[in-house]
């Protein structure tokens, strides 16, 4: 099939399972991912993935994350670094060592136990985001504190990846271990480009943006904000982070600017009725239900396991940083999904051979099953909350 036909395929059954989830009091979202697995490989078969499919996701998530960006409160972030630092800390280790540690006893060798774990200390805000603005709550101490740990839990996480792959070495490509220089080098950058996010929220975007609203074209503030967008994501991934932390620090910077209001209604739109969509199916088609029953305690286990070390780790930094138990639950449920993040994470343990295909697939089903979940405690914890 064409990848136009697969869009509208996509387009047509996302919209269909948003109404229906709508209506039932789940978030659509959910209804998402749920349509990847039913039009994927895994049930009927008729969306595969396929490189196209992927970079509409990959601009789906920047998307997302750039509008994150802009709807944040800039003091908000700052009022909550530390305890954001506090959760992804606690955030990161739990998983590392109670994952890392279940599959050690599952059979598997140190080494792929021990990425498994790395695996699964991502986090995936994405999906948070999209319920966090749901309940207007974006911009509450709770979502001000997922926000911020998201971007401190992705730069560890690059950072347990460049190490476990330095430690245990790649057999693909020069089939030799990244040098410490190397490691170094991404270091200084990943230095280099938070100073420019500095910079960017300081001057560049303020200028850029400026300049933009003396332009004759009726989208000039909107075609520059995509344009700072999508460098920062570049950027980003220049230097081993995520296109979607970059996105999302571009967004701040044009959220500081008078442009904010009108950039973001004219981005909205687009990324919601396109690329938004596609990104959920994406992680929807990455399911195979092939050797299912084999892997069935594995997968069960390791999902219960993902969704309580980051519950629990994210709770406990919360609790740490002076957050009543309430607030902790919303800042823990917040962490839970996985996403993006940790299939990147997985597919370049594949690539690098740390795993075999079979458990490669088993973690991409632990991966969708515990960001199938995720939304809905987050919801849950969200309405305990607005009770108090």
């Amino acid at each position: 099939m064409s990848f136009i036909g697969s869009l509208v395929i996509i387009l047509l059954f996302t919209t269909l399972a948003g109404h229906l989830t709508a209506r039932v009091g789940i978030p659509a979202v959910l209804g998402q991912l749920l349509i990847g697995i039913i039009i994927g490989p895994g049930v009927l078969n008729i969306i595969h993935p396929t490189d196209l499919i992927e970079q509409f996701a990959e601009i789906g998530v920047i998307l997302l994350m750039f509008m994150a960006g802009i709807e944040s409160d800039m003091q908000q972030l700052k009022k909550y670094f530390k305890p954001a630092l506090a959760v992804a800390l606690s955030g990161v280790l739990l998983p590392v060592i109670v994952m890392g540690t279940a599959s050690f006893c599952f059979g598997y060798h140190f080494q792929e136990a021990l990425f498994i774990g790395v695996v699964f200390s991502a986090t995936s805000v994405s999906i948070s985001v999209v319920v966090l603005r749901e309940f207007k709550a974006l911009n509450s101490k709770e979502g001000a504190t997922v926000l911020g740990a998201a971007v401190a839990d992705d730069i560890l996480g690059v950072l347990l990846l460049s190490l476990m792959i330095a430690i245990v070495g790649s057999n693909s490509g020069t089939g030799g271990q990244e040098s410490p220089n190397n490691i170094l080098l991404q270091l200084v950058l990943q230095g280099l480009f938070f100073a420019g996010v500095f910079l960017l929220v300081r001057w560049i975007a303020p200028s850029i943006m400026y300049l933009s609203t003396k332009l004759l074209i009726p989208t000039s503030r909107t075609i520059s904000a995509m344009i700072i967008c999508l460098s920062m994501a570049y950027i980003a991934e220049v230097v081993g982070l995520s296109g979607a932390i970059g996105a999302f620090f571009a967004g701040i910077a044009v959220g500081q600017t008078p442009t904010k209001k009108i950039v973001n209604t004219n981005i909205e739109p687009i990324s919601n009725a396109i690329f938004v969509p596609v990104f959920f199916v994406s992680i929807g088609l990455s399911v195979s239900f092939n050797n299912f029953l084999v892997s069935l305690p594995f997968i069960v286990i390791m999902t219960i396991l993902a969704i309580l070390t980051k519950w629990l780790g994210g709770e406990m930094g919360s609790l740490i940083a002076g957050f009543d138990r309430d607030s902790g639950r919303v800042i823990g449920t917040g962490m839970i999904a996985r996403g993006e993040m940790a299939l990147i994470t997985a597919q370049i343990g594949f690539n690098a051979h740390l795993l075999d295909k079979n458990l490669y697939i088993d973690i991409i089903f632990v991966i969708v099953i515990a960001t199938l979940l995720a939304p809905l405690l987050l919801r849950w914890s969200l309405r305990k909350l607005a009770k108090i």
